[in-house]
């Protein structure tokens, strides 16, 4: 296993296991709220945050930003009313990744288009993290690697085949490179997680950093994850559940 740079921190099989804070959208697009929960990360411990940055009008249809959405769980009449309503500001971006900086932990999010890629690199994190939905979306892929920052792929939902043909194509740019295993049901069952495929993708990839990205409740599994050899662990969380 290769070593990963992730920020400050050196990341590979003789250094400490390189927790991230995923809080995605949980801040309600709310930038007091992301404060709040930057804040409860860094005093867990944790050695970086992630948010998940969009380009709405890129990633959703006509037909998607237009469909109902009118539920007690929604931010808008329509879909694309309710996820431009969890959309933070670019302006947001930056007061939240020098907050970060502030408190020593790492900022990073996942870009879901090229534009958002590109903002994130002109901001400064320090690392990409690629969504499992995206693995197969070879353009974006390609153009995150050509950045020249580490990439952390998660990999939910794909098959050897498909994570083998991302890792092959990241790698004619870039051969820093960390893999997830992801079991993208949410909350995953015990059952469903398959904590082996780290030993699989130890064997695949021996040069790559490998770990987990767990959406399932409680503990146990990233514990587990760590002792199968597991370098990074992204843990989704909130402050209040009822959110």
């Amino acid at each position: 296993m290769s070593d990963l740079k992730l920020g400050t921190r050196t990341v590979g099989a003789s250094h400490p296991t390189f927790i991230i804070a995923e809080i995605g959208i949980n801040h309600q697009g709310d930038v007091e709220i992301a404060k709040k929960l930057i804040t409860k990360a860094k005093e867990c411990g944790a050695d970086a945050v992630k948010f998940q940055k969009r380009t709405i009008s890129r990633i959703l249809t006509k037909e998607g930003l237009e469909m109902p959405y009118d539920n007690r769980n929604s931010f808008g009449k329509t879909y694309g009313e309710h996820k431009y309503a969890l959309e933070l500001s670019e302006d947001d971006y930056k007061t939240l990744s020098a907050f970060s900086q502030n408190l020593n932990v790492e900022f990073s999010a996942s870009g879901w288009d090229e534009e958002s890629i590109d903002f994130l690199d002109e901001l400064g994190v320090s690392f990409f993290k690629m969504a499992s939905a995206d693995l197969t979306n070879f353009p974006l892929l390609e153009h995150a690697a050509k950045k020249g920052k580490s990439m952390v792929l998660s990999t939910g939902m794909a098959n050897m085949e498909i994570v083998k043909a991302a890792v092959e194509l990241v790698s004619k740019f870039n051969n820093q490179i960390g893999i997830l295993q992801c079991t993208s049901t949410y909350p995953a069952q015990f059952t469903e997680i398959n904590l082996n495929v780290l030993h699989t993708y130890q064997r695949e990839f021996p040069n790559l950093v490998i770990g987990y990205s767990g959406h399932e409740h409680g503990i146990a599994i990233p514990v587990a994850a760590v002792a199968l050899g597991a370098r990074i662990v992204e843990r989704h969380f909130t402050s209040d559940r009822t959110m």
